[in-house]
């Protein structure tokens, strides 16, 4: 009970934050819709999708041993299909991201949870009257699942609508709400941990240098329910190479991964990140 009284009050004290960012001044000039299509048609149609990281760390609310102890890792990729092929300007693309949970403290080095997570989706770029970029709008139909059986088998697929803008001077904000489809059998009580949607913020500190990021989920239900994960992005190198930095991140609330989804725990880890920069466009020029 105590580890979900402190979730609802890192709740309330990011909210602060999030209304703190919405309400800076933008400053940055925005692409124009010729500069981001030509930007559009320079990129490979292989790239990262989410971020790429292996991160290790200890709980914060139990004894630290072998046991709560672990490794996090992530891949993550996307492909293009199209390129503004479609009606209305949209472009077609695939992604699939693994996220891993990795009990290399143990004997035998076993894997406690692993969630694989492939989509397709439309995306489509919003712009003011005047042609400047506004924001990226993306529709998705979205599978995960941990690929187990019988009892530890968990799974769910949703229609995901997101849209990413730029909410403050070198902060861009992603809202994204999903429609579940089939989620009742092995996880019935899913949506009471997840929620039908989540916001997240990345804020630029210091260019290709510090970056802070902060994600929020609540529950389905007036329960405090959901999880908080914020991430610090610092890059230790004389220039950014590859978009490569080390990251300090610390979870906190429920469903980090789905196998014990109804587990409140709060992890903090430490690692190597090669960064996502899908969203690059909207910090402006």
């Amino acid at each position: 009970m105590k580890q979900i009284f402190d979730t609802q009050r890192l709740i309330k004290g990011f909210g602060f934050i999030i209304i703190f960012f919405i309400c800076l001044n933008c400053n940055s000039q925005a692409y124009s819709k010729q500069e981001l299509n030509d930007s559009i048609a320079k990129l490979p149609y292989f790239s990262i999708h989410k971020d790429n990281y292996f991160i290790t760390g200890v709980p914060t609310n139990k004894t630290i041993n072998r046991s709560t102890s672990d490794a996090k890792y992530q891949i993550s990729f996307k492909q293009i299909l199209t390129r503004s092929k479609l009606p209305w300007d949209t472009y077609l693309f695939l992604t699939y991201t693994q996220k891993s949970f990795w009990n290399i403290y143990k004997e035998s080095f076993p894997f406690s949870d692993i969630n694989f997570n492939p989509s397709i989706a439309v995306g489509k770029a919003f712009y003011d009257k005047d042609k400047k970029l506004k924001g990226i709008g993306t529709l998705s139909f979205e599978h995960e699942s941990n690929g187990r059986d019988s009892i530890a088998s968990r799974s769910w697929n949703r229609i995901s609508l997101e849209y990413a803008t730029k909410v403050a001077n070198n902060t861009i904000g992603r809202f994204k709400v999903w429609v579940p489809l089939t989620y009742k059998e092995g996880n019935p009580d899913l949506l009471e941990y997840v929620g039908l949607g989540q916001i997240n913020l990345s804020h630029i500190i210091k260019k290709d240098k510090l970056f802070f990021d902060l994600r929020f989920r609540k529950g389905l239900n007036l329960d405090p329910k959901g999880s908080v994960r914020t991430r610090v992005y610092f890059n230790p190198f004389g220039n950014n190479i590859s978009n490569q930095y080390l990251m300090l991140e610390w979870f906190v609330g429920q469903a980090e991964g789905l196998l014990n989804y109804q587990q409140s725990q709060s992890m903090i880890r430490i690692g190597y990140v090669i960064r996502t920069n899908e969203f690059k466009w909207l910090r402006g020029k």
